[in-house]
């Protein structure tokens, strides 16, 4: 399940992405047109700055802005960056390792297909789709 970190992390970065020409974006105006917390805002967009998904200003006129076009960020680096791993099980995760019955488990193709899948899905989409 994706939980909240992850969602509100896609609706900042969408909202961001909706608002390209209005210079650095103030994280109090995001909350209230997302109707979502602030405080809890900017847990996220510290993850989201560190990992240089989105840069922030301090300051008068300060706020955030995308570091890149909205067109070059797929909601599956956003989802992963926020949740972790996307695998449906932990032998097919990234970091995993050699699981000693790969070679003799009915269900792994059922699972690399099913992962392949979510994979295809959250990558082959982008923010601009979502606009």
């Amino acid at each position: 399940m994706i939980s909240t970190k992850g969602r509100y992390a896609l609706r900042v970065l969408l909202d961001l992405a909706a608002h390209p020409n209005e210079g650095p974006v103030p994280l109090k105006d995001i909350a209230e047109r997302q109707a979502l917390s602030k405080k809890y805002l900017e847990i996220i967009v510290k993850d989201l700055v560190k990992n240089k998904l989105i840069k922030g200003t301090s300051g008068k006129g300060g706020g955030y802005l995308l570091t890149r076009a909205p067109q070059d960020y797929s909601v599956g680096e956003i989802i992963e960056l926020m949740e972790g791993s996307l695998s449906a099980v932990a032998c097919l995760a990234p970091d995993a390792e050699a699981c000693p019955r790969a070679g003799q488990c009915k269900t792994l193709p059922l699972w690399r297909e099913y992962d392949e899948l979510v994979h295809n899905f959250f990558y082959g989409k982008k923010l601009t789709d979502l606009l």
